[in-house]
């Protein structure tokens, strides 16, 4: 599966126009927005994830004797645009939003310069690899804030749409904010920490809890966490476990990490009783870690109810984004350049205010509180815009202009957001490693107040229009008007 060629995973009409322009000799340079309309779950950010496998699509991007042979098959490519695609290699530019920061909806997360069949071509690919990532990442990121600290683990492999979803959804969920995953293959892939304890088939295995709990410890001493509820949490499962730990500890083995793991029942009240017991038997630090179709909200009320849990292993709602199982991540051309190479800006219109586009060449600026660090807005514009912190920076919500905000000059900083990753085809952007993105994003995390964080009618983070690139849509839609 690692070996697989990844270039026809695209749609057959990619494929169909891209002959079209072949054949029309249309060969100019377009600009094509990778971005999102609305955040998942009704939460107030998302988190970009995927460019890391985004690039390696890119890098290995060719039509090999298979593909040729298999779109011949198909009696609809002819001859000349077939041989065309044998020596196909993308030669364009791409910017995008480096994984694990903080996004917001209509900005773009990935541009693509280059020649508009390279830039049809890979359209499918891209938003199949980053809106999937990002979901999951972003998923990842609300659980862990439900946890206030307490550590995460992804274990939901078994119950992933597949291997794909299950390994690369364990990569998301770490830069999310999970501190490992379940999933071996995405630790040796990803060289990020891999956790477990074991299931109940162990202890049944045995011919009583104590034996299956006490040949455990003497396996893993250093990572002793024994599921206690096979039988009955209180009654059996936690006395027996308690007497391993004190066996443990009168053979002078250290207790560097252990604990009990619960996998149903109430578990607010549970931990609660499991919390007493095992404070009176003279282990406090005791890890307390659950699991049982945990997702955010569960984790919170179980938090508000006073549960004494440490540690969460949560699996299908996080790994599936159960609650909302698609990102909603669209490509959409913004401009064509002329003969001279002047981008020429297109926008699609629509019914629906929130479906029109954004047109133009464009980057994206994060703008930051400077006496806080918070972030006020970003900043949609024209890659030719400069602006200076020294001077008072207007902003305007483009959909409702009256509202409008004025930073004085001095009490802002800005970022750029859009990095190159691709010029003329070659990539000159080195990813940095999972564990260093899931830093960066935690402190991206830092960013935004609580307000943005919550679950319910979370605070919007406003992205605004430069007054240029507002200018130019407003001419867009006033001269599509006059044409009809």
């Amino acid at each position: 599966m690692s070996t697989l060629n990844l270039t026809l995973l695209t749609d057959l009409y990619e494929m169909t126009m891209m002959q079209g322009y072949f054949k029309t000799g249309n060969r100019d340079v377009a600009v094509f927005d990778a971005f999102y309309r609305n955040n998942p779950s009704g939460g107030g950010y998302a988190i970009c994830a995927g460019l890391d496998q985004m690039i390696d699509y890119i890098r290995n991007l060719h039509f090999d004797e298979e593909d040729i042979a298999y779109l011949k098959s198909l009696n609809i490519f002819d001859d000349d645009f077939l041989d065309y695609l044998s020596n196909f290699k993308f030669s364009g530019d791409i910017y995008a939003i480096p994984e694990g920061t903080l996004i917001f909806p209509r900005e773009p997360l990935v541009k693509v310069i280059a020649p508009i069949m390279e830039a049809q071509l890979i359209e499918t690919a891209i938003l199949n690899i980053i809106n999937h990532q990002s979901l999951i990442a972003t998923k990842a990121a609300r659980v862990c804030y439900a946890a206030q600290g307490d550590g995460v683990m992804e274990f939901g492999l078994r119950r992933a749409q597949g291997p794909d979803s299950g390994t690369y959804g364990a990569r998301a969920a770490v830069i999310g904010g999970c501190k490992g995953t379940s999933n071996v293959l995405a630790g040796q892939m990803f060289d990020v920490p891999v956790l477990g304890t074991h299931a109940h088939s162990w202890i049944m295995s045995f011919p009583d809890e104590y034996t299956a709990f006490k040949k455990y410890a003497e396996l893993y001493p250093n990572a002793c966490i024994l599921l206690v509820d096979t039988y009955d949490t209180l009654k059996s499962g936690i006395p027996n476990a308690i007497r391993v730990f004190t066996e443990m500890r009168e053979a002078n083995i250290p207790l560097t990490y252990y604990g009990i793991r619960m996998d149903s029942g109430d578990l607010a009240y549970l931990s609660k009783r499991v919390r007493k017991m095992l404070d009176a038997a003279g282990f406090p630090d005791a890890v307390i870690s659950a699991s049982n179709d945990l997702d955010e909200y569960l984790i919170e009320s179980l938090k508000l109810q006073g549960a004494t849990i440490t540690s969460w292993g949560v699996g299908t709602n996080l790994i599936t984004s159960k609650d909302n199982p698609a990102f909603g991540g669209v490509y959409k051309l913004a401009a064509i350049a002329d003969e001279n190479g002047t981008f020429i800006p297109k926008i699609k219109l629509s019914e629906n205010v929130e479906k029109v586009t954004n047109p133009g060449n464009k980057t994206i600026y994060r703008i930051y509180d400077k006496s806080t660090g918070k972030i006020k807005a970003d900043l949609i514009c024209l890659v030719d815009e400069t602006f200076d912190e020294s001077q008072d920076l207007k902003l305007f919500d483009p959909n409702a202009p009256w509202k409008k905000t004025k930073l004085p000059g001095g009490s802002y900083q800005m970022r750029e957001l859009l990095v190159p990753i691709f010029q003329g085809g070659e990539c000159v952007y080195e990813s940095p490693s999972v564990m260093d993105i899931r830093e960066y994003c935690n402190q991206e995390k830092e960013t935004i107040w609580d307000e943005t964080k919550r679950f319910v009618n979370p605070q919007e983070i406003y992205v605004d229009l430069s007054d240029k690139l507002y200018q130019m849509r407003a001419e867009l839609l006033n001269a599509s008007h006059a044409e009809k």
